[in-house]
């Protein structure tokens, strides 16, 4: 690590210029002279500048001589900001600045004192242990980032005072974390654990998601990403729905939610006809949730709601966040969702009728739920049994749409707003590996999660004395996990197999250790201990690999990594089952019965023989986790990680993001004359059917969902989306996320980012 600039009162000419030899010096294939003439320049024009000034000309300065040809700049100007950071820190803490890193056990004692720091470090370590541990710190660890991802990670994420004062530095982040997930280990082997789980964080070779990144080992904050919660249709229970999901948002969580079970517009109430005012106003009072409960005022609530394509409100839902119409109708802060049956699909590719109805008139005159049933197999099963029955049944009251128009309107509302998001449910139903206890209604804020749902219902409440007491039975409220390997780095380093087995423990340690105010959230955390494994880099190691993304050879990469992977999580979380015991729900599992492998054709491929053997060991010991791997989009943290983002093509090799005062220099990770022809085919270049067929080799390894992405220019023909839509579907996909039109503003979700 190169020599700081000492924080004194008077900056010498050739003090300023041997510190910018010792920085540049540093990165092979750059041209110096020009920049450090510039600074120089400056410095004789002002000699006046502070610390922090003359930091911020160099940052500036150096992303200024970035371009395609020369992207080291970026780890340049994230050199110079380090050392800024190193003197902050320093005088903050009351050490040396050289020392660059100071005495990370006075800094817990110090943050603690604060308030900023939970207590439960040094209630579990020994100062002995941690002056130990702090010696794992690496700070040549630091120039791993680029500019970029270094700025992102400490306005984000490190721990400060609260008056935003930089005390924690990276390295104390990565190692904070640790600690914290591993604080429970038997102490016999908790040091090794945080040793490696050091080493996982602090080489970029996975991420942690942001509420863990930014949450663990602080006195506030919990550590999953994202919940999804299913309302059941009475005013009580809508009620008490919107405040659990207030104070999950409060906590720092993105929400989905399933409201087809609430009864339509024009429905009943309590025998009165037309009195429902149908779904709508309940989203908009979701709406306001979501733009009045932010995360400790760094980022308003985000929450997506889901509805049944047969819904008998569904048109007025697909208008939801259009910029026309009636503004009361609207809920423009809302990301919607649509759950698609099988039936559906094949009336609009037949061009045949669909239709809506009221699901409280369904329960009445039917006697069954319609949401309550899925198709068992492809073209054949209890959902379009009971979908025919009502389409017959002449005392049900109906409205018939041609599929095909249904469908036109979810795609106008696609290219116009980027939403609604596609939940195709049979297939999410069928390959579900815990279909023996639940259903899975609708996925989460980023499509990736798909676990089983119910609704919590209140069904007394009695008074005692002064006090009124309420009795809920606690539904199945989803509690998404998440943790993803940097495929760009975890790869061509080989250590996939060191990797995930400290990831799936990390994972599963965040259960135990959150603080959900929820409680049923809690219950069904602890019931199915569910994590979502994932990746991120796609890209950049197509790029490394010199691998077209439209290409036989990506498609076989993607079939064979993720069933590598799929193998190694699988494996790990049996380990953590002998150790410390199953998921409460194992028995009666696809994972129990081995109905999990034969379904993804498992036992009679290639590596029938591996397969064959690590169902032996998951029905002998059982699995530790009931859901375990879903790619999130993982935005933010593949910045921080300096890769691409989830399974995404990169928007383009080299361009500028505008920010308030100033244009940001971006950079395809590894860019130079090997990997540009790779990254020249980005997001809106490439041929989509070809993102399809990769999504569809990866789908078969993973037990729930990926954040996929359709890009497409604005003036997409509606046959080429639809036919995207159709191939999606029929690849066995079991959602899609965002369709990116080129004239779409789409907010970026940050929930899911791992």
């Amino acid at each position: 690590m190169t020599k700081l600039l000492l924080d004194k009162e008077d900056i010498r000419k050739e003090d300023l210029a041997n510190y910018i030899d010792r920085i540049t010096n540093h990165y092979s294939g750059i041209n110096p002279l020009h920049f450090k003439e510039k600074i120089l320049r400056a410095f004789n024009s002002n000699n006046k500048l502070t610390f922090d000034q003359l930091t911020n000309l160099l940052i500036t300065s150096s992303l200024e001589q970035m371009d395609e040809a020369n992207p080291q700049w970026s780890h340049v100007a994230a050199h110079f900001y380090l050392d800024q950071l190193y003197r902050h820190a320093s005088r903050n803490r009351g050490y040396y600045a050289e020392q660059k890193y100071g005495s990370y056990y006075q800094l817990q004692k110090l943050l603690v004192s604060k308030g900023i720091y939970s207590p439960n470090i040094l209630e579990k370590y020994t100062e002995t242990e941690l002056n130990e541990l702090e010696k794992i710190i690496d700070p040549e660890l630091d120039l791993l980032f680029d500019y970029v991802g270094l700025h992102t990670l400490t306005n984000r994420y490190l721990a400060t005072d609260y008056e935003k004062n930089i005390y924690e530095l990276p390295q104390e982040r990565w190692l904070t974390i640790a600690l914290f997930l591993m604080q429970d280990e038997p102490k016999h082997k908790r040091s090794t654990l945080v040793r490696e789980a050091y080493w996982a964080l602090s080489n970029l070779y996975m991420t942690v998601a942001t509420p863990t990144l930014a949450n663990a080992g602080l006195n506030h904050g919990q550590l999953s990403s994202c919940f999804i919660d299913t309302v059941e249709d009475s005013l009580i229970d809508i009620y008490h729905s919107n405040t659990d999901i207030a104070r999950l948002s409060k906590g720092g969580g993105g929400i989905g939610v399933y409201i087809g079970k609430v009864r339509s517009r024009g429905s009943s109430i309590k025998g009165f006809k037309g009195a429902s005012s149908g779904v709508i106003p309940w989203i908009k009072q979701l709406n306001n949730t979501a733009v009045s409960v932010d995360q400790l005022g760094r980022r308003k609530g985000a929450i997506a709601v889901y509805l049944d394509v047969w819904h008998a409100d569904i048109l007025s839902f697909l208008d939801l966040k259009l910029n026309n119409g009636d503004e009361r109708q609207r809920a423009h802060d809302i990301f919607t969702g649509v759950c698609v049956p099988d039936v559906f699909m094949e009336q609009v590719e037949k061009r045949g009728d669909w239709y809506l109805f009221d699901p409280l008139e369904v329960e009445e005159v039917m006697g069954f739920r319609l949401e309550d049933y899925y198709d068992e197999k492809k073209g054949t099963g209890s959902f379009r049994e009971k979908y025919f029955q009502c389409v017959e049944n002449n005392a049900l009251s109906k409205t018939k749409i041609p599929a095909i128009q249904m469908m036109i309107r979810i795609m106008k509302s696609q290219l116009e707003t980027g939403t609604p998001f596609m939940f195709y449910r049979d297939e999410v139903n069928r390959k579900n590996p815990n279909k023996h206890t639940g259903m899975i209604y609708s996925s989460n804020l980023c499509t990736e999660i798909m676990q089983n749902m119910s609704p919590t219902v209140q069904f007394e409440e009695t008074v005692d004395g002064d006090t009124i007491i309420s009795y809920r039975k606690a539904g199945d409220m989803v509690v998404c996990n998440l943790s993803s390997i940097n495929l760009g780095k975890a790869i061509p380093d080989n250590v996939l197999e060191r990797l995930i087995p400290i990831q799936v423990r990390m994972l599963d340690n965040v259960i135990d250790l959150n603080t959900i105010e929820v409680k049923q959230a809690t219950i069904t955390n602890k019931k199915y201990r569910s994590i979502g494994l994932g990746t991120f880099g796609w890209h950049h190691l197509l790029a490394l690999k010199g691998i077209q993304w439209e290409s036989e050879e990506a498609i076989q990469l993607a079939d064979y990594l993720y069933e590598k992977i799929a193998q190694l999580t699988i494996t790990a979380s049996m380990e953590l089952a002998k150790e410390k015991g199953a998921y409460s729900q194992f028995d009666g599992s696809d994972w129990q019965t081995g109905e999990y492998f034969h379904l993804r054709g498992y036992l009679t491929g290639e590596n029938a023989e591996v397969w064959k053997a690590i169902m032996h060991d998951v029905r002998a010991y059982g699995l530790r986790n009931g859901y375990l791997m879903a790619i999130a989009p993982n935005s933010s943290t593949s910045v921080i990680s300096g890769s691409t983002a989830s399974i995404d093509p990169i928007f383009k090799p080299f361009y500028y993001e505008e920010k308030k005062d100033y244009k940001l220099p971006v950079v395809a990770p590894d860019l130079d004359h090997r990997t540009y022809d790779v990254y020249r085919r980005s997001a809106y270049i490439v041929d989509q059917r070809w993102s399809i067929r990769q999504n569809a080799a990866r789908m078969r390894h993973i037990d729930q969902s990926i954040s996929f992405n359709f890009y497409v220019p604005n003036t997409i023909k509606a046959q080429v989306l639809l036919d995207l839509h159709l191939q999606a579907w029929e690849s066995g996909l079991k959602s899609t996320y965002y369709v990116r039109s080129t004239a779409t503003d789409i907010e970026e979700c940050e929930w899911c980012a791992s």
